[in-house]
């Protein structure tokens, strides 16, 4: 048999009407029914005031919340979400603080419950989120302008239908966006030419991140291309992720999010609006947008330019003098023991030294980078020491490297200098 289910405005109504009976004695109701004296007397006199409707359970809300946050900062936040729609709590208490110094700020749980009730919070998937063990080759920057990352963020058309595909370049010790550059292509050329306004204006950085794609990268002769060939002329390192790991490059990529979802989302008319775009999210990004791996400052708190200025003049890479020097050609070869040699066409026009390791084996370094062996016996161009990528290990430990040697980088001499320009 099933148990008697017993509603408590039941219970209440009969206790009222065995009272009104006088039949017993209001003690002897109370130990029937298990209520208080107290209780009973609340009872009935809610019936005598309102009849039966009395009888219904009342809320159990307190009328008044000595703690409950007042209305303006309600209003506060919700134009402060409405100005950064893509900010959270912990920014906008940043904002709020400096906006109100004098006045005591909501915690960031009530200003996240404030938006949630407001519905200015989506809900979001919970990803599973696995530890990742960086590699070796990747260094964590200590100083400004010790790595700079760079890559282009997945290219986009915008609505006059052209392609578009943002060059972006950060500091990744200060979280500086140094450039976000909408150009028609990935190519060799316009790369370049970003990168000659960046340095004028900024320095040049002892660092340069990158993936291993093109023009960054190649998989030729210790996986420079035209550009990192480039780079290494002014003496900056190459760091080149493992293939395949982005997350070696995740505060870069982390920005690339942003970037898709505060300036990329909805395409601008054409290339030129989509440019002042971007500039006009790099100046929130880097001056306003509090940052919670920097303590909540602001990029442009923390970076300041290279005292690296760059070069108008690229001297010659200088080589030990036990080092034969050969000019790569046009078609990427050297004359070496009366053949043509291949090196590779990224380093036409440029210096390599040549260092007997042993009998019939030679190195071949371009400055400080290892690029490969060349062999007596074999009649075809270098072997090159690496696939992909490029192990900036293994490039300063080399046998016979200059840097390795505890020879002075012949890199970082240069000759002349440029007056800083405007920022980029």
């Amino acid at each position: 048999m099933p148990w008697k289910q017993v509603e408590p405005m039941e219970e209440r109504i009969r206790m009222v009407m065995e009272v009104q009976r006088r039949e017993w004695p209001l003690a002897e109701l109370c130990r029937r029914f298990g209520i208080s004296r107290k209780t009973a007397y609340k009872w009935l006199a809610r019936y005598a005031a309102e009849g039966l409707p009395g009888l219904r359970e009342r809320s159990r809300r307190p009328q008044h919340c000595p703690h409950a946050i007042a209305l303006c900062w309600c209003q506060r936040i919700a134009e402060l979400r409405l100005r950064h729609p893509h900010w959270g709590p912990k920014k906008l208490l940043v904002l709020l603080g400096e906006r109100y110094p004098a006045s005591s700020l909501p915690a960031v749980s009530t200003v996240g419950a404030i938006l949630h009730r407001q519905g200015l919070t989506q809900p979001r998937r919970r990803r599973h989120r696995r530890q990742i063990t960086p590699a070796d080759q990747v260094s964590f920057p200590q100083s400004p302008n010790e790595v700079w990352a760079v890559d282009f963020k997945g290219w986009f058309r915008t609505r006059d239908g052209r392609p578009c595909y943002p060059l972006t370049v950060s500091d990744l010790f200060s979280r500086y966006i140094l450039v976000v550059r909408a150009l028609p292509q990935a190519r060799y050329a316009a790369t370049r030419a970003t990168f000659e306004k960046l340095f004028a204006a900024y320095g040049l950085p002892q660092r340069i991140r990158s993936d291993n794609g093109a023009p960054f990268a190649s998989i030729g002769a210790g996986g420079l291309s035209r550009l990192s060939a480039w780079w290494v002329r002014l003496g900056i390192a190459l760091e080149f992720i493992t293939p395949g790991h982005p997350e070696q490059n995740g505060s870069h990529e982390r920005m690339h999010r942003t970037l898709q979802h505060e300036a990329v989302r909805a395409p601008a008319a054409n290339g030129n609006a989509q440019q002042r775009r971007f500039n006009r999210w790099r100046d929130e990004f880097n001056l306003t947008r509090p940052h919670e791996a920097l303590a909540m400052k602001r990029p442009a708190q923390l970076y300041q330019a290279s005292p690296r200025s760059y070069p108008a003049t690229l001297a010659e890479p200088v080589y030990p003098a036990d080092f034969t020097i050969r000019r790569v050609r046009h078609c990427g070869a050297i004359k070496w023991q009366g053949r043509q040699r291949h090196i590779g066409e990224a380093l036409a026009g440029e210096r390599v030294g040549l260092h007997e390791m042993e009998p019939g084996c030679y190195e071949v370094f371009f400055g400080r980078v290892f690029l490969g062996c060349l062999y007596n016996d074999d009649p075809g161009g270098i072997r090159s020491a690496v696939r992909r990528g490029v192990r900036t290990a293994q490039q300063m430990s080399a046998p016979g490297c200059p840097a390795a040697a505890g020879q002075p980088d012949p890199l970082l001499q240069t000759v002349g200098k440029v007056s800083p320009m405007s920022p980029v």
